[in-house]
């Protein structure tokens, strides 16, 4: 069974499976070899029923019909003010690291129709988003506020990282709302046993719209730090580009802990990117860990 499992981001709906092996199973051995020659021997030995991915894009496939390319046909009057906020949160971070990017004025600032629409033209036009349409902008945004809204479309996506999890599964690598996804599933199965977990470009620590809708919740006021420790893990490593506007926070020790180890790599202009998160050695380092952990068992 496999010592790896890998969680998936939004937009990856019309993938699958053995599509996200074929992309990123590659890199995460790349990864893996940066970190030297413990890690290279570890990489060259891993093989593909090592790697397990938790898939759950088709949950949010639309349904099809002969004009449909799988994501919805929405428009920016069809956001809600979970989905606008959100947008507006991307747009103020991609002002800050993006000189393309225009900043918000006290008009734009406030969640109107017209705000939402400059707000989509102008990421459009960002580095960090380029080549992104607004229809397809639009439906990550819906991908978030589904996960989190809706009590059905969460339990089938946790369900599939538990249908991929096994006694022998040491480290959960995940990947954007996949962050989200393994930091809640380990905080309710502490009993998988998984030892390390690597987020990557997370937004896990994006207040009111992630942080605050995190279950378990965070405990405000007496505890310190708010966020709830995920389950069983002994090594979480978080991976952060400083122009990945998703991973809107970059430093998580503050919500949850210093024993969290926080890296910020540089991904060049695909600042979001998975498999440019798989290939940096602070990654490797991380899953490393996990998979030291599992030689450590073998031994005794």
């Amino acid at each position: 069974m496999a010592k790896i499992a890998v969680v998936h981001g939004i937009a990856q709906q019309l993938k699958g499976e053995e599509t996200l092996r074929d992309e990123w199973a590659p890199a995460l051995r790349d990864g893996l070899r940066r970190t030297g020659a413990e890690g290279k021997s570890i990489a060259d030995g891993l093989a593909n029923s090592d790697i397990t991915f938790a898939f759950y894009g088709d949950t949010f496939r639309a349904p099809g019909n002969t004009m449909d390319v799988g994501t919805p046909l929405l428009t920016a009057h069809d956001l809600t003010p979970f989905e606008e906020q959100l947008l507006l949160a991307w747009w103020g971070e991609a002002a800050k690291v993006d000189t393309k990017v225009v900043p918000q004025d006290a008009e734009t600032m406030v969640r109107t129709p017209k705000a939402v629409q400059t707000a989509l033209r102008v990421l459009s036009g960002s580095t960090f988003f380029a080549g992104l349409g607004e229809r397809l902008m639009i439906g990550d945004l819906v991908q978030v506020r589904r996960y989190f809204t809706e009590p059905d479309v969460r339990s089938r996506v946790q369900q599939c990282l538990a249908d991929a999890v096994s006694a022998e599964t040491r480290v959960i690598v995940a990947h954007s709302l996949g962050s989200v996804v393994a930091y809640e599933a380990l905080c309710a199965h502490p009993e998988w046993g998984v030892h390390a977990l690597v987020t990557l470009g997370s937004p896990l620590g994006v207040p009111n719209l992630v942080f605050d809708r995190l279950k378990p919740p965070p405990v405000r006021g007496t505890a310190t730090p708010p966020g709830r420790w995920p389950g069983s893990v002994t090594a979480w490593t978080n991976v952060a580009d400083q122009g990945d506007v998703v991973a809107l926070v970059k430093d998580l020790r503050p919500l949850f802990g210093d024993r969290l180890a926080s890296r910020v790599v540089n991904n060049g202009t695909k600042a979001h990117g998975v498999r440019n998160y798989l290939t940096a050695p602070e990654t490797g380092e991380g899953i490393l860990a996990g998979l030291r952990s599992t030689e450590t068992e073998q031994d005794e």
